[in-house]
């Protein structure tokens, strides 16, 4: 069985367990505390030099980053893609995936929220003010993007779930949990409303994982 360390807030290991649980497969959750720095202890650094999660363990093998990780599911179990066939469509979803995954995620992340912190000594309101500044960046050209390539606000492309879905519910997460504006992004707001009422998504949610504080 496929072992995944994450934590269950984290948008990264949040997309990987989406896409486990779309496409129905058998997996086990070892949970790694970033809130303590678990992910710094050098056990978990023999797993993940770059002492991050997720982590997928399968076939004697480790992977590392979400989206890696993910196109590798989509190869190896392609009976529910993830990915288009279609060239062009492919490289649209992975466009959208993309800007969350490369543009909004990393400037919101763990690891830059407590740099804020604790090297810049920066104020909670500071801090929530560059959260929110680069939400509301992102999601205004994502938002664009959707129109562009006619989402009808049930999945981000097309009739049915694609990494593009995969990456932007646990930002969407992330962004409500910072009480983020979402009513410029009509779009966005119908698709994450439509997809978490999905039984994949809703067993993917961190509230749902035992690792969770509210789950115990």
């Amino acid at each position: 069985m496929m072992k995944l360390y994450g934590y269950y807030r984290s948008s990264a290991a949040y997309r990987v367990r989406i896409a486990l649980q779309i496409k129905g497969l058998e997996w086990q959750s070892v949970p790694v505390n970033l809130l303590t720095g678990e992910q710094k202890d050098q056990t978990y650094g023999q797993i993940n030099s770059q002492g991050l999660v997720p982590t997928l363990a399968a076939e004697d093998k480790l992977l590392t980053q979400s989206l890696a990780i993910i196109e590798w599911l989509d190869d190896e179990f392609p009976q529910v893609a993830l990915l288009p066939k279609d060239f062009m469509a492919k490289a649209q979803v992975r466009a959208l995936a993309y800007q969350v995954a490369m543009e909004i995620h990393p400037l919101n992340n763990l690891r830059v929220v407590k740099y804020l912190k604790n090297d810049l000594a920066l104020d909670e309101s500071q801090k929530m003010q560059w959260y929110r500044h680069w939400i509301t960046q992102g999601f205004t050209a994502l938002e664009l993007s959707l129109q562009q390539v006619n989402c009808q606000g049930q999945f981000c492309f097309g009739s049915s779930p694609t990494l593009a879905d995969v990456c932007l519910i646990p930002q969407v997460y992330n962004a409500l949990r910072f009480e983020c504006e979402m009513g410029d992004y009509p779009l966005i707001h119908r698709v994450w409303q439509h997809c978490n009422s999905l039984m994949a998504f809703k067993e993917a949610a961190p509230e749902a994982q035992g690792d969770c504080p509210q789950a115990d």
